[in-house]
């Protein structure tokens, strides 16, 4: 496996990007998803600067982000003023481990993925390393360019190479184009014409660099560690190294530290005379972040359980117990226990070890996969009225199972709450997400799909639960976006416009 590079180069213009061949592993293997009914996580980013053992760091900092992607990961390392590459596809610990370590550095800039834009395949692995006008330059993004498409068929036009068909690497190709006197100069210049949202970390042969869009859309915070930067998409990364979170980096900012430690920040926005509106992804919150993460100057776990105490205001019934659909429904479901007065009870339990099974792919087999991954305790809900929580639904195709399961462990009533709006639009902005006809709260009815589900009731949470839950109210000071509920987007989707696939870029 080539996956270690010393000396990679490019095209004058910054064209090619130097990728490694990741290894022979499916990515099918690392996603378990029988049944497509997932909201997948977009993208972990973790760097450090100037530090002993900083691969290391990097490698604990990515595994504390692994929820946010499994399909590949990659580390660039920088040792020397030169910067080395090792990616490849799966979990953190399948690339990485005693037999197969980082590259050696005093700096290292790692991310995680899964695909939201572009194919799975080797080529997209992050982060992006070339040779450019600045240097050598490695590039990680959380996030989607929503008019990718469109500025990747202007830089062919000019003359411009891609190695990859992600958009990532038509922001480091639109960086590179530049004429701008610095890698900063040239990065506030392709701000002006990229849309959508990027949080972007960048190692270069001196220094390492923070970007985050003008609306903000994905998190990335800084911490230190006994002095050194580090820059990740979540605090749960700093703490499990040992870092404090110093604070979150603003929307539109630009922050460059040199190796001395020496910064430099500005803020860019999409003109110079529009002042662009702050609107972080609330399904951060409600869904990808971990618990112990925390984001403008909110506890994610504290957040959870306010949208379970606010779905209890607005949708109660008489019940007995209150029962999560782990993992992603137990703090909605402590919170509304804890304002509704009920018992709460892990009446579901989820085995983490189910990965793949290699049995004959039958229609019979696929119905019973869910009980691979999760089982009910009878005890927990024989004879009772269950409140069955949950963050989401997606498609609708698992809680039908879900709520057949209790029945069968004797629950003699179900009453399905989501500790969320329903989720009726796809995101154009990192979440790959179902198309809308598949998005089962686009399709139905709250009525039908409670027929469907085969509860007794369903609830959502309104929005104005939500924006309470984060702490203020829907309207135009609001900070979220909110468009995969209410269809409001942003920005302008000018790839989808154009007719071409957004989130999905092809050569």
């Amino acid at each position: 496996m080539r996956d270690e590079f010393d000396d990679n180069t490019a095209a004058e213009s910054g064209g090619a990007v130097a990728v490694s061949e990741g290894d022979d592993n499916s990515v099918a293997e690392f996603n378990d998803d029988s049944d497509g009914d997932t909201l997948r996580e977009e993208c972990g980013i973790f760097a450090i600067n100037e530090t002993d053992a900083a691969p290391d760091f990097a490698v604990l900092g990515l595994h504390a982000l692994q929820h946010r992607g499994q399909e590949a990961v990659g580390l660039v390392s920088r040792l020397d003023g030169r910067l080395r590459a090792r990616r490849g596809l799966g979990t953190v610990g399948r690339v990485f481990s005693n037999d197969s370590p980082p590259p050696r550095g005093r700096a290292a800039l790692g991310h995680l993925r899964y695909s939201t834009a572009g194919d799975a395949e080797a080529a997209n692995i992050q982060p992006l390393l070339g040779e450019t006008r600045f240097g050598q330059v490695a590039m990680a993004h959380n996030g989607n360019i929503t008019n990718a498409g469109l500025l990747r068929r202007a830089l062919l036009e000019r003359g411009m190479r891609f190695a990859s068909s992600g958009d990532t690497e038509v922001v480091f190709q639109r960086v590179a184009a530049s004429r701008a006197a610095s890698l900063e100069d040239a990065l506030a210049d392709a701000a002006t014409e990229l849309q959508g949202a990027w949080s972007l970390a960048l190692l270069t042969e001196r220094r390492m660099v923070a970007m985050r869009d003008p609306h903000g859309f994905r998190p990335l915070v800084l911490g230190r560690l006994n002095g050194a930067a580090v820059v990740a998409s979540e605090t749960c990364a700093l703490d499990i190294i040992g870092a404090e979170h110093e604070r979150d980096i603003r929307p539109g900012e630009i922050l460059s530290i040199s190796d001395d430690g020496g910064e430099e920040s500005r803020i860019v926005a999409a003109t110079e005379t529009t002042t662009v509106p702050e609107r972080f992804c609330a399904f951060e919150f409600i869904y990808f972040m971990r618990p112990n993460s925390a984001f403008m100057g909110l506890e994610v776990s504290a957040v959870r359980e306010r949208l379970g105490a606010e779905l209890f205001e607005e949708s109660h019934v008489a019940a007995d117990v209150v029962v999560p659909v782990p993992d992603s429904g137990v703090h909605s479901a402590v919170g509304y226990a804890a304002a509704s007065g009920l018992p709460y009870s892990q009446g579901i339990l989820r085995s983490h070890y189910t990965g793949r099974t290699f049995i004959e792919p039958t229609e019979k087999i696929r119905h019973l996969g869910v009980k691979l991954k999760l089982s009910v305790n009878p005890a927990s809900v024989r004879g009772r009225r269950v409140i069955l929580i949950d963050d989401s639904i997606v498609r609708g195709t698992t809680m039908p199972k879900i709520v057949a399961l209790l029945r069968r462990a004797g629950a003699v009533e179900i009453h399905v709450r989501v500790a969320s709006p329903p989720f009726r639009r796809p995101c154009h902005y990192g979440i790959d997400t179902p198309s809308r006809d598949e998005l089962a709260a686009h399709r139905f009815g709250e009525g039908e799909l409670n027929e469907r589900i085969g509860g007794d009731s369903l609830s959502f949470l309104s929005l104005e639960g939500l924006y309470r839950a984060l702490g203020g109210e829907r309207g135009e000071g609001r900070r979220f976006c909110d468009a995969c509920m209410s269809g409001e987007y942003p920005t302008v989707l000018a790839d989808l416009e154009a007719g071409l696939p957004v989130g999905r870029i092809h050569n």
